[in-house]
């Protein structure tokens, strides 16, 4: 009997499905607008559609798993639930506070993000923790009933609580919970030492309270679309993808939603590293554009950074630290206002600009004819001739050529001398901004690009993927299959699996063995209940121990993984040795003589990882070339360029230019370019260096 596996990614513009028969390894795609402001009613909608193509029943399926950009939207929008904070007496402005820095020291007029608790609705109660855990003042209950008499009255949904040194003893913060929910049975509340158990007030603070702010929303719409599944046929369990390429339980991610900020893009990271190692390419860059935004990582060896600094909803989109800090685990990737939907104008200086605004689904660009007039990416794409505006989508959605032109129209006198021109421009530079971003990604993390292969998805990505790769010096170029709709192909591939975090600060010389034993060993049954919560077998479970180690002095640690975690009489010398390299591979050399300490312990349980075989259809009736149309890939002129559908293409090697095209993306391949299909059906492109 067939077992099908059914993944679904809401972006900003479009919502991807994807149908899996693992026994045939057959596969259904469907692409469809993303719907607001319920979206959960496009996705019912979407795999109910794809049922009836695909002609199977929701009792088919072993696996739901589902990524999306809900909570950084929310937050990004600040369409939370109404949210107070209890903090302990005398700190509640540290979310306003922060780090007392400022992110730019040049500019006068510099704006901080706002906190997403109005200062009335954050209150003290009276308590005090040591470092080290040991109790300074008992919590007065009394205060609490206060506070909770003050959030009945103010109608507050979601309540924060962060006391301070709580990760080192999290007792306070259980009572306060325990009080809040008997006064306030109605509400969510979320304490820091289960959100983010770690020293760092200000950061600790703001994720707490990010997990409050979303997590009424998060609930409902995460019930919402399992009712809606199940009333569909599917009985097989939901799994929702997490910003560290792994995935858990409806349950776990109601609990801890502000885990999925980063849900959506990982998939499309999995899916590159995946079509990556097939066509035995060890370093990747992986390059995700879809209508709304671009995503890029950088992998080696299919394993990807993992940051919990990371930040959401900046007031300056590349000015870091004019965001809401989060210490949450994400893939470490950049993400740019640059998709098929960005739109061209004019910024405060006068000068043409792409993004970071974009149309979305609702209007969309120009050209959908849904009502849209402001020039895009995508109305410039049309216009150069790489999209066919009669087979978008595979014919589903009709191009309005006419709407592009005006919509382009009105900013060529900025961009250029006519619409061509100017659609040229808009093209470049988006490119240009994708490019600058991916060379600041490298050179912060120290690694030189022209090592990597670009391997793009997304809708637009194998659009761009060509000429992005040219402006950062990379010679080649993967367009996987099932390119456009990679990031919901990729979660089929994300374990299931749950990152854990404890601080605990010593020096190396005093480090209390038997206490890393405890810490690491409830960590690691915390996530056995999590993972197995999720469906997967106790014997399928592996273990990941890593710690934050810095030399005493330094303000920031960096995160060293520890293949051997057995606390035994050499795991001393074993955090030496594994800090030391990592240090060395970081910054190219150690410092002798400077005692070194750990700041944070973390252990992440995983299960195991799908590897499915996808048997693609392909056609083999004609390799020749289907029709011809005239394109602008530059601005030396139009050139006559052969059309290829994808699906008719044998393996083996031919000479761009050349536009390819599938129901799902347009891969465009410029002049000098080489193209080699694949056994697995992936285009290896690659260009000549003068």
């Amino acid at each position: 009997m067939s077992e099908f596996a059914l993944s679904i990614d809401i972006g900003g513009t479009f919502t991807d499905i994807v149908i899996l028969d693992s026994s045939s390894g057959r596969i259904e795609v469907a692409k469809t607008l993303t719907t607001y402001p319920d979206p959960s009613q496009g996705v019912l909608e979407g795999v109910q559609s794809l049922f009836a193509r695909a002609r199977v029943s929701g009792s088919s399926f072993s696996r739901v798993i589902h990524g999306t950009t809900l909570v950084t939207n929310t937050l990004i929008e600040r369409k939370g639930a109404k949210t107070g904070l209890l903090t302990t007496n005398g700190f509640r402005d540290a979310l306003e506070i922060g780090r007392e820095g400022r992110y730019d020291i040049y500019d006068l007029g510099l704006q901080l993000p706002e906190p997403l608790v109005e200062r009335r609705h954050r209150l003290g109660v009276v308590e005090r923790m040591n470092p080290d855990g040991s109790v300074r003042v008992p919590l007065d209950l009394r205060t609490i009933d206060a506070a909770c008499d003050a959030l009945i009255q103010e109608e507050i949904e979601s309540v924060g609580v962060c006391f301070l040194h709580a990760y080192a003893n999290p007792d306070h913060e259980k009572r306060a919970r325990d009080q809040l929910l008997d006064r306030m049975p109605g509400c969510a509340v979320s304490i820091s030492s289960e959100v983010a158990p770690e020293l760092r007030e200000y950061e600790r603070t703001s994720t707490t309270v990010a997990n409050s702010y979303v997590q009424p929303m998060v609930k409902t719409y995460l019930t919402r679309l399992e009712v809606g599944l199940n009333e569909l046929g599917l009985s097989a369990p939901l799994h929702i993808m997490l910003s560290n390429g792994g995935s858990c339980s409806v349950g776990t991610a109601s609990r801890f939603p502000i885990r999925l900020v980063e849900s959506g893009p990982c998939g499309g990271a999995l899916a590159a590293a995946e079509w990556a190692r097939q066509a035995g390419i060890s370093h990747v860059f992986a390059f995700d554009m879809g209508g709304t935004t671009a995503k890029a990582i950088l992998s080696v060896d299919g394993s990807f950074p993992i940051t919990t600094e990371s930040e959401v909803a900046r007031v300056y989109r590349f000015k870091r630290g004019s965001g809401l800090p989060l210490l949450v685990p994400v893939l470490n990737m950049i993400e740019i206002g640059a998709g098929g939907g960005s739109i061209a104008h004019l910024n405060a200086l006068g000068l043409p600009a792409v993004g970071p605004e974009s149309a979305g689904s609702t209007p969309g660009p120009a050209c959908y004819g849904s009502g849209g007039t402001r020039p895009t990416v995508t109305d410039a794409d049309l216009l150069l001739g790489f999209l066919n505006s009669d087979s978008f989508l595979g014919g589903e959605m009709d191009l309005a050529q006419d709407d592009a032109q005006e919509a382009v129209g009105s900013v060529t006198p900025a961009f250029g001398e006519d619409d061509t021109a100017a659609s040229i421009g808009v093209y470049q530079l988006v490119n240009e901004n994708m490019a600058n971003a991916a060379r600041v990604h490298a050179a912060e993390r120290g690694m030189d690009l022209r090592q990597f292969t670009l391997v793009a998805t997304g809708g637009a990505g194998p659009v761009h993927a060509c000429d992005v790769a040219s402006r950062i010096g990379l010679d080649r170029v993967l367009i996987p299959p099932l390119a456009g709709v990679g990031s919901a192909f990729g979660l089929l591939l994300a374990p299931v699996s749950f990152d854990f975090s404890r601080s605990f600060v010593s020096r190396l010389e005093d480090l209390d063995l038997d206490r890393v034993r405890i810490l690491l060993d409830e960590m690691s049954r915390d996530g056995e209940r999590v993972v197995c919560e999720a469906g997967v077998d106790v014997v399928h479970l592996t273990r990941q121990v890593m710690a934050d180690i810095r030399y005493v002095g330094q303000g920031y640690e960096i995160r060293v993984a520890l293949p051997d975690a057995e606390v035994d009489s050499t795991f001393r010398s074993r955090l030496v040795e594994a800090f030391e390299a990592e240090y060395t591979r970081l910054f190219g050399r150690t410092c002798m003589g400077v005692p070194v300490e750990i700041i944070h312990w973390r252990v992440t349980v995983s299960g195991p990882s799908t590897y499915p075989d996808v048997a693609l259809a392909i056609d083999h009736a004609s390799p020749e070339v289907d029709k011809k149309r005239q394109v602008s890939f530059d601005r030396t002129g139009v050139v006559e360029s052969p059309v290829y559908d994808r699906n008719r293409l044998p393996a083996g090697i031919f000479s761009g230019p050349a536009i390819i095209e599938e129901a799902e993306s347009t891969t465009v391949v410029p002049p000098g370019w080489e193209i080699e299909v694949l056994e697995n059906r992936s285009l290896m492109l690659s260009r000549d260096v003068v």
